[in-house]
């Protein structure tokens, strides 16, 4: 790019900023959230909060539209040429915020990008082979396998421009294991409905709407200020004094008060994310604990001690004051590859966890560290601390460590963990999402089990995640599923815990899409 191309469209991005301060009609959208986007990189992370802000500056080939079902994006359409081969033609027309025309070059960097060291986007793109230029708007994307529901799982796998990210020594991602940053940690170009302004981390992104966006938008904001308020009292204040318009999540007991005010009101939905604990079954010798020479969670006994110890109920009614629906499985009742029957929970019973800790040689129990955050999910930190409570019961002594996600994320990537609470979205509305990335064995080469931190492996669920993702007879499809999921359970390899309730507060006169998801697509909101 000449230094004239750069120098105009500078002038071009201040020119539009001065015609929307001018503009008395323009609409200002204040929103808060409990948490910050870690990154302006949308494949250096995959946390949820992230992944959807980003969505509204970046694009995928495909999108989920106001229903939840798959819509194009930046594809306009795609089908299966063969068992391994998928057809995608691109949208004509579409530039990147810089200006730059949007081509099947970008995508095929993006690919390269996702799969390269530093990335943690892996698993949405790892059963791709490779992609293949057919023409400057059309690919082929080639799976190593058959993949019948491929596009299904390609919505958080934004696009980047590869021009603007050579140009900006951006070419591999910001690897928040190892706190290295880039130029894309802290400025954005995408395809997006809106633009990336400004952006000060902990503190305040600014976005605005992009008016060379290739499809109407139905909403009418024209900026969007994000401000991370910790505190849940104070954003609570924040919004019921009309300082912000809108905020997440909102605390419980906060409900009914927000819902009595004037100008406000909560917006509630279910949500398809299920928290769970992890525990560390790799290591012979547990860290962050007072035993030596062993590693408890290797023993099935005390798995299922530590899953019996917990009252799932009081932490649905009195920590969640009712929000949450208590699970059996790691995915919700919405998500393809949901088991009714497989939902159950075990028990709740004090005398039998005690029983299983004695007969697996800890009745005085053991010490070690609970990993938390305090700022991602509804009342985080709170059900961490009723739950290290309920342990104690067991005389397992828990270290509790409940941290900013910042934090805590960076920590359990590098797998230094020995317990911990996680939730998990599925990608592609489908459990195949959840089990290869939670459940596999951690393999680096394919990224299976990339988020499966305590090392969980069981090589007959491994072999079965093989032919999940191959499979195009839907029934036997859906019957390994089942049989995946039971032996994972059986093995209790992690702890299911809750789907949270979303509950998004706002002014009277906002109006927005709440996708179970969690996903708030800015281009749909409207302020009168």
């Amino acid at each position: 790019m000449t230094a004239g191309r750069r120098i105009a469209r500078a002038l071009a991005g201040v020119a539009l900023l001065a015609t929307m301060a001018m503009s008395a009609a323009a609409v200002t959208l204040h929103m808060a959230n409990q948490g910050d986007p870690l990154s302006m990189d949308p494949h250096s992370l995959a946390d949820g909060l992230q992944l959807n802000f980003l969505n509204n500056v970046y694009e995928a080939l495909v999108t989920l539209d106001q229903k939840l079902e798959l819509a194009p994006a930046l594809a306009t359409n795609w089908k299966q040429t063969s068992p391994t081969v998928w057809r995608f033609n691109l949208r004509r027309g579409v530039k990147f915020h810089d200006g730059t025309p949007f081509t099947a070059d970008d995508v095929m960097f993006s690919y390269q990008r996702a799969m390269a060291e530093g990335s943690e986007v892996r698993i949405f793109v790892a059963g791709i082979k490779e992609i293949r230029k057919v023409d400057a708007l059309t690919i082929d994307i080639v799976t190593t396998v058959p993949d019948p529901i491929l596009p299904n799982g390609l919505f958080q796998w934004m696009i980047m421009s590869r021009e603007w990210s050579v140009a900006n020594k951006a070419e591999r991602a910001v690897d928040m294991r190892r706190g290295v940053d880039n130029i894309a940690s802290f400025r954005a170009n995408g395809t997006g409905p809106f633009r990336l302004v400004s952006r000060q981390p902990g503190t305040r992104t600014v976005l605005i709407r992009n008016a060379d966006y290739w499809e109407k938008v139905d909403g009418n904001v024209d900026e969007v200020i994000f401000t991370p308020i910790v505190n849940p009292a104070t954003r609570v204040a924040a919004l019921i004094s009309g300082e912000i318009d809108m905020m997440e999540p909102v605390p419980q007991q906060d409900i009914a008060r927000i819902n009595a005010g004037a100008n406000t009101r909560v917006m509630q939905g279910p949500e398809l994310r299920t928290l769970f604990l992890g525990m560390d079954q790799k290591r012979d010798e547990l860290p962050n604990s007072n035993i030596k020479g062993k590693n408890p969670f290797k023993d099935r006994r005390v798995r299922q001690a530590f899953y019996q110890a917990i009252d799932i109920e009081t932490i649905r009614s009195k920590v969640m004051r009712g929000a949450a629906t208590p699970a059996g499985e790691l995915v919700a009742p919405a998500v393809h590859g949901f088991v009714p029957e497989l939902n159950q929970r075990l028990p709740y019973d004090l005398e039998a966890a005690k029983k299983l800790m004695t007969e697996a040689g800890y009745a005085s129990g053991f010490e070690l560290t609970m990993n938390c955050t305090n700022d991602r999910y509804v009342n985080d930190s709170q059900i961490c601390q009723a739950i290290a409570a309920m342990l104690a019961r067991i005389n397992v002594k828990i270290n509790l460590q409940a941290e900013s996600k910042t934090l805590f994320l960076p920590r359990i990537l590098a797998r230094t963990t020995s317990f911990y609470m996680l939730g998990w979205t599925p990608a592609a509305i489908d459990a195949h999402n959840v089990l290869y990335a939670l459940v596999g064995t951690p393999d680096a080469a394919t990224s299976r089990g990339q988020w499966n931190v305590g090392g969980y492996s069981n090589p007959v669920v491994d072999n079965l995640l093989a032919k999940i993702q191959s499979e195009t007879d839907s029934d036997a499809r859906d019957a390994e599923i089942v049989q995946a999921t039971r032996l994972h359970e059986d093995d209790i390899g992690h702890i299911p815990l809750h789907q949270q309730a979303l509950a998004w507060g706002m002014k009277k006169n906002v109006s927005m899409v709440q996708l179970p998801t969690n996903d708030n697509m800015l281009k749909w909101v409207v302020v009168k």
